[in-house]
């Protein structure tokens, strides 16, 4: 059975009242009290449902989710998720459209924010590429009256919402930390792949991959980032590239996507030369290359979870709802070849 607000109380050791002012953001509840609320929330996974209690009201949300369009496997099934929502939209109250854009494209994805300000959606959730253009056109939205909710990758400083994402700098210590420990004692350097530094996310993974290296594990060097656009077929020239013209090459951090092609690329080395290795995202090519050893560890975050998150707060911010963090957290899921599902 789904949680309710009786088992929050009763968990939290509150009131119904407190409960109810906690969940709908109304003062009088004492910080250390609405801890112990939003700990409970987070423990039992409570889930607000803001369309079920908009139902009499006849509340009908429209939004739209503007995507990257390109061979990116974790896009892929973000895409796919949208369309899972865009399936239930009738029970829960939405109209959701999806809008692609060209990836890496600050200019594109402004004009497609710009386009779909003219048609005044309750709310709009985007995967932000950094740009002035992309922070006026975030601000003349929210001049609006839309919600706006960056995801997977953010756009701090800007008039959004919300991030609905990992945090990406742990993301990028947690992968260096692994990668460190694996290594133990050799001596070698580390190169690293990524789709592009246009991104946040992959900005942030990087400082906080670096911050750990040049700390914990100083007596690894660490090459500068190689830009692969999440192709898999430039992954796989650039990487094949760097490891023929070095012997040194012990670790490896793909940040990004194109993992289709640094796989093929480390299959084509002898099986005591490659490098250790640590990619994001948990799918078919991932999932394949950590049974066989290509890959030693993934980083996974879950796209159904990012996108639900994005709703339920695109709808909170429709209604003057407070997002409640615990609920909205996104895990970062550490997989091995021991534990994939």
């Amino acid at each position: 059975m789904k949680p309710t607000v009786h088992d929050i109380a009763r968990s939290a050791g509150v009131s119904l009242a407190t409960v109810d002012r906690v969940l709908n953001g109304r003062p009088g509840v004492r910080h250390v009290t609405r801890e112990r609320v939003e700990q409970a929330i987070s423990s039992l996974g409570y889930v607000r449902d803001v369309a079920a209690a908009n139902l009499a009201k006849g509340r009908t949300y429209s939004f739209a989710f503007v995507l990257p369009s390109n061979d990116n496997s974790f896009m892929i099934s973000l895409h796919d998720e949208v369309g899972q929502a865009i399936s239930r939209s009738g029970p829960e109250r939405t109209r959701i459209r999806i809008v692609d854009v060209p990836p890496f494209d600050a200019r594109a994805l402004a004009l497609a924010l710009n386009q779909l300000a003219a048609d005044m959606p309750d709310g709009i959730a985007f995967v932000a590429v950094e740009g002035e253009e992309v922070h006026a056109a975030v601000a003349r939205l929210k001049e609006a009256g839309i919600a706006v909710v960056t995801l997977v990758s953010d756009l701090p400083g800007s008039a959004r919402d919300h991030f609905a994402g990992i945090d990406n700098n742990a993301a990028g210590r947690t992968a260096a930390n692994l990668l460190g420990r694996f290594l133990g004692g050799r001596d070698g350097t580390i190169a690293v792949v990524a789709g592009s530094m246009l991104v946040r996310d992959h900005r942030e993974r990087l400082e906080g991959f670096s911050a750990v290296m040049s700390k914990d594990f100083p007596r690894f060097g660490v090459l500068p980032v190689m830009e692969a656009r999440d192709d898999p077929a430039l992954a796989a020239e650039l990487l094949a590239a760097l490891l023929a013209s070095r012997s040194d090459i012990i670790g490896l951090y793909s940040l990004g996507a194109g993992n289709r092609g640094i796989v093929h690329a480390l299959a084509e080395m002898a099986a005591d030369a490659r490098p250790m290795v640590v990619a994001h995202e948990l799918n078919r090519t991932t999932t394949s290359a950590l049974a066989n050893g290509l890959i030693d560890a993934v980083l996974n975050q879950d796209a159904g979870h990012e996108v639900r998150s994005a709703i339920r707060v695109l709808k909170g911010k429709v209604e003057g709802l407070p997002v409640i963090a615990a609920q909205e957290r996104i895990r970062i899921d550490i997989f091995l070849k021991d534990n994939m599902p």
